[in-house]
């Protein structure tokens, strides 16, 4: 079962950070049958170790048990890919263009270091002050 989905055919379903499916999950997509034929559940690997996109798609099917009698539920994985008109890739890669050059410091990180150096410049002020006041007596 497997089919390539051209651009314009709208997929319409759910995700979870996973990593892997659980329980609950075949509930949720018996949910969205109520309004989508087909509806695709997505896991999104979120730990930081993970070096490529990490997704994985599956697609909940009936099955018939090995007696023919009950129908069980099941994920199957599908193929996926993501991807990005031009236009899209362009707008990631202005968006990303800091993070991904760690010789360049976000603008968070510039103004904690100008926040330490302004705190370490008051306490040495306050310090030579304290002094001048001790010199003067």
């Amino acid at each position: 079962m497997c089919r390539k989905i051209n651009a314009k055919e709208k997929i319409v379903g759910f995700y979870s950070t996973g990593p892997k499916i659980r329980n609950n999950d075949l509930s949720i997509s018996d949910l969205f049958k109520r309004f989508v034929k087909d509806p695709v559940m997505v896991i999104v690997d979120v730990r930081p170790e993970c070096t490529v996109i990490p997704t994985s798609a599956y697609l909940a099917v009936e099955e018939l048990e090995t007696d023919g009698n009950a129908i069980q539920q099941n994920f199957i994985h599908l193929p996926s890919e993501i991807g990005a008109f031009e236009a899209e890739e362009v707008g990631v890669e202005h968006l990303l263009r800091d993070i991904n050059d760690p010789t360049v410091s976000s603008l968070s990180s510039q103004v904690s270091q100008k926040i330490t150096g302004l705190t370490t410049l008051y306490s040495k002020l306050t310090e030579v002050l304290e002094y001048l006041d001790l010199v003067e007596r």
